[in-house]
This record gives C-alpha cells, sequence and structure tokens, in this order.
C-alpha cells in the first residue's frame, strides 16, 4: 500500500468532482474545490473520519469492498479504479469478458494481418478465429465439434496432435499449457467454463491430472513452435501472446525466426488449398458473431 501516492490521488479526484456531478446540491459559501471529504464519505458509505485518515496519509489500508464503494463515490474510470487498487495494494478487479464475440477491431486485425499467421484463442485455449495463413500452417477440418476447437483438449485427448511437434519437445510443451491453463482458472475464479474444461480433461488424461495437481502457473506469451507440416516438412516459427481489450481473448501472431521467411512464402502458396469460402460468414459475423475459421489438431 502506498499511503502517499493513496492520499493524493483521493483528494485530487475529489476535487475533480462538483456537488451536481454526483446529484448532490451545491447550497451556499462552497470555498472547497470540487467535493468536501464529507460528502465523499456519504456517498461512499463510510465514516468521514475514516475517509479522512485515507486522504490524510494515516488511515489503515481499504478492503476491496470499501475501494469499490470510492471507486462508486468518485466516478473513477477503469483505468482510474485499476489504479486506485493497486495504490492501496490490491489487485484490480477482472476486465469485461467477450466470450466468443469478435470486436469488429479484432476482424480488421485478422484480415489486416495477413502477411503471416495469426489466431485467436480464448484464455482458456478455444479457437475462436484465424486467418488464411494460420489455416494454411495447421491445416483447417471444420467437422471438429464446437466443444472440442480447444488446443488444451486437443492435445491431451488425440494422440495424432503430437506427431507433429519433436518428441523431445512434448513433456515441456504439456507442462506449459496446463500451467497456462491453470493461470486462465485462477483469474477466472474457476467459474463453470474452467471446471467444466479441467473435469473433463482430469477424466481423459491421467497425464493431465498429474500435471495439474502439480499446481504450476505460467503464462505463456511467447514461446517458439517448430512444427513438422504434412506437406511442407519442418517449419519454424516464434509465436507472441498479445493481450486484447477484452481479459479472456488473446491474439497468437506467428512469425518466423531470423532468415526464416521461405516457410511464409511456403505458407502463401499452399493458402488457396485451404481456404474456405467465409465471405458470406464475414458479412454477418461483423455485426452479431465471431469468425470462424477452425483450425485441427495441429493448432495446439
Amino acid at each position: 500500500m502506498n499511503r502517499d501516492e493513496l492520499a493524493d490521488f483521493l483528494r485530487r479526484s475529489r476535487e475533480r468532482l462538483t456537488p451536481r456531478d454526483v446529484g448532490l446540491v451545491e447550497g451556499p459559501r462552497r470555498r472547497t474545490p470540487g467535493l468536501r471529504r464529507e460528502e465523499v464519505a456519504v456517498l461512499a458509505g463510510m465514516s468521514s473520519d475514516y475517509y479522512m485518515r485515507l486522504e490524510q496519509a494515516r488511515g489503515p489500508q481499504p478492503s476491496v469492498q470499501m475501494l469499490a464503494a470510492l471507486t462508486r463515490a468518485l466516478r473513477l474510470t477503469t483505468d482510474e479504479r485499476d489504479h486506485l487498487y493497486l495504490l492501496a495494494g490490491h489487485r484490480p478487479p477482472e476486465g469485461a469478458r467477450a466470450g466468443e464475440y469478435l470486436r469488429p477491431s479484432m476482424l480488421y486485425l485478422l484480415d489486416r494481418l495477413d502477411s503471416v499467421p495469426v489466431q485467436v484463442l480464448s484464455d482458456l485455449g478455444d479457437l475462436l478465429a484465424q486467418n488464411d495463413m494460420a489455416a494454411a500452417l495447421f491445416g483447417c477440418v471444420c467437422t471438429v465439434a464446437q466443444e472440442d476447437r480447444n488446443i488444451v483438449l486437443r492435445w491431451f485427448t488425440e494422440p495424432d496432435v503430437r506427431s507433429h511437434f519433436a518428441a523431445e519437445e512434448h513433456e515441456e510443451h504439456a507442462r506449459q499449457l496446463v500451467a497456462d491453463l491453470r493461470a486462465a482458472a485462477a483469474r477466472r475464479g474457476n467459474d463453470a467454463a474452467s471446471r467444466t474444461l479441467v473435469t473433463r480433461l482430469r477424466a481423459a488424461s491421467a497425464e493431465f491430472a498429474a500435471l495439474w495437481d502439480r499446481h504450476e502457473v505460467a503464462v505463456r506469451v511467447s514461446h517458439p513452435y517448430r512444427l513438422t507440416h504434412p506437406e511442407l516438412g519442418r517449419i519454424d516459427f516464434d509465436c507472441e501472446v498479445l493481450a486484447t481489450p477484452a481479459t479472456d481473448q488473446r491474439l497468437r501472431v506467428f512469425t518466423p525466426p531470423p532468415g526464416g521467411t521461405e516457410a511464409l512464402d511456403m505458407l502463401r502458396v499452399l493458402g488457396p488449398q485451404h481456404r474456405h469460402d467465409t465471405a458470406a460468414t464475414r458479412a454477418t459475423t461483423r455485426t452479431s458473431a465471431p469468425t470462424r475459421v477452425i483450425g485441427d489438431s495441429r493448432t495446439s
């Protein structure tokens, strides 16, 4: 907890508001810029003495419930709320989730980033969309049931997936997938979706169950991909996992290592063989649902 910074932030946030902003009567003889401390305390449902001590950098650490009340009372934006929580020594609340909906800006990126393979995954590993280059890299089998379009599930339940990775990398790749899923489940508060997926994986794979019980946690942000493509042979890529405005979606961008651009050239040639006619789907998904070009088991 940074008491001095917290006190300064509360004071300046209070001074930026007027009684009219929060539905109060301004009244005469108001010399205080913005709201009075007593007014903030009333709006937040706390004692004036408690709030005064916070602004004087001598109060106890406020609870997350108290911070939520201050967020509402001071009309803080999402960024300001997160800053308040961090100054008070707490983790900010989780942001908004998008589920399977892809923002128009994400669809635009998929259209424009056509020189490298790009995928959009949920934080649990569900493949939501990919561009033509990614379809050429991983193949495309759209007969896979929607509930099976998960890279963790397919790694641990379909033996063919691992045949496209070097045998010496299987163990580490499995550990990374489980550690990343563990982190995502914790961020979600072990919600129904994460519990359902973990329960299914534990029942289907003894290997997954053993790794899950190790309670390793590691968010995947950058890692190499060394694949054996059925038509192009060995292909090396670096995968960067980028955050998106939605807390439950990730953008995966595959770039070749230095001197490895020939793999991209080969994928461009393959592209038309793996391309799906999604023009009609794109026309509707831009307003209602995400673009779906689902990859096969090699999208692990």
